[in-house]
């Protein structure tokens, strides 16, 4: 299957000389900055302009792995709660980016609740976004596709216990890239306080109170699932480490405080 470019023209430039050059510059780092392997890392999906400073402060941390698997959120209401694509690539303005198909199987294998799913990813921007950095930084990448459109905990958790273990299991490197903007549509001083509570459940590794501190406090975390699926792998890979690289919210670049969304980049080791 060919997954054609969903929010090309829109979210990111679909003129491949200016995408490149945007992730150029939002990657640009000083030359004594050290890159680091990690296991996992957060990103924000939203449009280069509002959140491309933050995903790309990420990526200049990180030492790329050739394989990806990208835990996003499925936004809309197609398709199956828990989706995965098992062959194919998708297109970007920079080309095609091929699906690793012998890891997405071994995935598909391991997690019951996956279900192969074109419709559930055909017009679904979280995953698509993070691709032409990846191309720009690490263009020989495979990655799997997986979008999460459930909010039970319970399948959260199942989710993540079997990207765990694959990713335990694997004699090769793999980053857990998992994809979600913060909270959504409130004031810039509402919205940083109720982003600083997710943050510090992120940083404690904390799924189930991740969870609850979303739910309890209307945190309208978009991607709620997949970061509680992240850190359930993590602590099967026995992650240690969390740190914040970058933190802005929308006002940062429209000024607007009325209406923003925030925005974490963070990386796990």
């Amino acid at each position: 299957m060919l997954r054609l470019p969903a929010v090309a023209g829109r979210f990111y430039p679909s003129n491949p000389a200016e995408l490149i050059a945007i992730v150029d510059h939002f990657t640009k780092t000083e030359s004594n900055v050290e890159k680091v392997a990690v296991k996992a890392c957060l990103l924000p999906h939203a449009g280069y302009v509002y959140s491309g400073a933050v995903a790309g402060a990420v990526f200049s941390r990180m030492v790329l792995p050739r394989k990806v698997l990208i835990l996003g959120v499925r936004h809309f209401p197609r398709g199956e709660p828990a989706a995965i694509l098992l062959s194919g690539a998708w297109r970007t303005p920079l080309g095609d980016a091929p699906i690793d198909e012998p890891l997405a199987r071994v995935l598909l294998s391991a997690c019951p609740l996956l279900h192969e799913d074109s419709v559930a990813h055909s017009q679904e921007h979280s995953l698509e976004v993070q691709l032409p950095f990846l191309q720009v930084l690490a263009p020989q990448f495979t990655f799997v596709p997986v979008a999460l459109g459930t909010l039970r905990f319970e399948d959260l958790v199942s989710v993540g216990e079997a990207v765990g273990q694959v990713l335990a299991d694997s004699r090769e490197e793999i980053l857990l890239l998992t994809t979600s903007d913060l909270n959504h549509y409130e004031d810039d001083a509402t919205t940083r306080m109720k982003d600083r509570r997710a943050i510090e459940r992120l940083l404690a590794l904390d799924a189930r109170g991740l969870y609850d501190t979303c739910r309890n406090e209307r945190i309208s975390m978009c991607g709620l699932g997949p970061a509680v699926a992240m850190i359930t792998a993590l602590r099967r890979l026995e992650a240690s480490h969390a740190e914040l690289v970058r933190y802005a919210t929308s006002a940062d670049v429209s000024g607007d405080t009325s209406g923003v969304v925030g925005y974490a980049g963070m990386v796990f080791r």
